[in-house]
């Protein structure tokens, strides 16, 4: 395609700015509704105006029937007649609206599935004569080709929750490894568009097609997996100015998960907001750890769980395609790599997010290794700390102390031991 896109950076990287968390906050509801569905009726009223308008192509999302465990490429009736609600949210103050949302959204997670969902049947319903296809993506991360493997100019999707983890700041997270992580990259979605709004205007179809624009049926990768990568690649090409050494571990363990979160996250915020008060500084990783709390809350339900798309007409789509046009607007998501997919994005969101570059890569390395000399230094004082002050003092603590030594003792002399028979 050879498309421009613009670069935005972060500027300098300075925490304050916590744009990879706004990322995540959600919606009013009166909001999302102008947003998703009003704007919708409104670009619909301007396309029926167009007397030489080919194609109307919509973009959704996958999750918008996220309340169903299979989903169709079928536009499904919505909960509520569109038109009704907005006249309704009309003479309603802010906080009644709130306090109705949970009750209007139900069974999904928030209002940017719902009016997603609603937006999908305005078009049906409000279409006209126009042509008209419907996208649905799924969680849309980094380039996979174009314009380059790993581009990425924003924190929206998974990019912000990558920076989190390779600066050090997230270190738990609340997901099913077994999960699928159900990515798909933004030239994937946008050569898809293209076909789709190709197809729509040539053969000018009956009804609207939808088209399910997702991986997880088709090239599965794993929220676990995802950790992994993530994680290896961090390591090897380290963010710059680290907070703590990357090492996020994702666990389904509601217990587990929030034992976590006091030892990794709120301890040490709270330790070093103690540092910037007695150094004169403004305090502020407790206030950004409850923020990421907030985000990361926000993605558990689609972390947490696994959905089956159909994928009928991606397939049809695909067929259709010339082999030329099919490789110049590659959608075939079976040909992605994961690894290496994982392993750019991450670099990406260093170089394109972040603005890092890639020649400061050494300094950064040695900067993860003063953070591990660090906290070797700091689990010393806490282990002597510890023993001077509750073993030391206790006659039954040391004798629990050597016993548990003893056994470990006697557990590595049997190891040794059974290595050296073996050989």
């Amino acid at each position: 395609m050879g498309q421009k896109e613009s670069k935005r950076g972060y500027g300098g990287g300075e925490m304050e700015e916590e744009a990879w968390l706004i990322a995540y906050e959600e919606e009013h509801a009166e909001h999302a509704l102008q947003l998703n569905v009003i704007a919708t009726q409104q670009l619909l009223a301007l396309a029926r105006r167009m007397s030489k308008l080919e194609a109307f192509i919509h973009i959704s999302t996958a999750y918008a029937n996220c309340n169903r465990r299979h989903i169709d490429e079928v536009i499904y009736p919505p909960p509520v007649e569109p038109k009704r609600l907005i006249d309704s949210l009309d003479w309603m103050d802010d906080s009644m609206v709130r306090d109705l949302t949970p009750r209007l959204i139900g069974d999904r997670p928030n209002t940017y599935t719902y009016t997603k969902a609603l937006a999908e049947y305005v078009v049906q319903q409000e279409s006209g004569t126009l042509n008209i296809g419907i996208i649905r993506p799924s969680i849309v991360g980094a380039s996979w080709q174009e314009p380059f493997p790993g581009w990425i100019d924003n924190f929206n999707g998974p990019s912000g929750v990558f920076i989190a983890a390779g600066k050090g700041i997230l270190r738990t997270m609340r997901a099913n490894n077994d999960a699928v992580a159900d990515l798909i990259p933004v030239d994937v979605v946008i050569n898809l568009t293209l076909a789709a709004g190709w197809y729509t205007a040539v053969h000018k179809p009956k009804s609207v097609l939808v088209y399910n624009c997702t991986t997880g049926g088709i090239n599965p990768f794993h929220w676990g997996e995802i950790e992994h990568h993530v994680m290896s690649t961090f390591k090897r090409n380290p963010l710059e100015q680290a907070f703590r050494r990357p090492n996020a571990n994702i666990t389904s363990n509601y217990l587990i998960n929030q034992y976590w979160i006091l030892v990794s996250h709120k301890f040490p915020a709270l330790i070093y907001d103690l540092y910037l008060r007695l150094s004169g500084q403004k305090p502020q990783m407790m206030r950004i750890f409850n923020r990421l709390h907030k985000a990361i809350g926000l993605l558990e339900y689609f972390s947490s769980q696994d959905w089956e798309w159909n994928s009928e007409n991606i397939s049809m789509l695909m067929a259709q395609l010339s082999p030329e046009d099919r490789k110049t607007f590659n959608f075939d998501v079976r040909q992605l790599n994961w690894p290496e997919y994982i392993e750019n994005y991450c670099i990406g969101t260093k170089k394109y997010v972040l603005n890092e570059d890639m020649s400061d890569i050494p300094a950064a390395r040695q900067h993860l290794k003063k953070l591990r000399n660090i906290r070797y230094t700091f689990n010393t004082l806490l282990l002597v700390f510890i023993w001077r002050v509750f073993i030391a003092r206790s006659q039954m603590a040391r004798n629990i102390w050597y016993f548990v030594v003893s056994l470990c003792f006697k557990f590595l002399s049997y190891f040794k031991a059974s290595s050296t028979l073996t050989a």
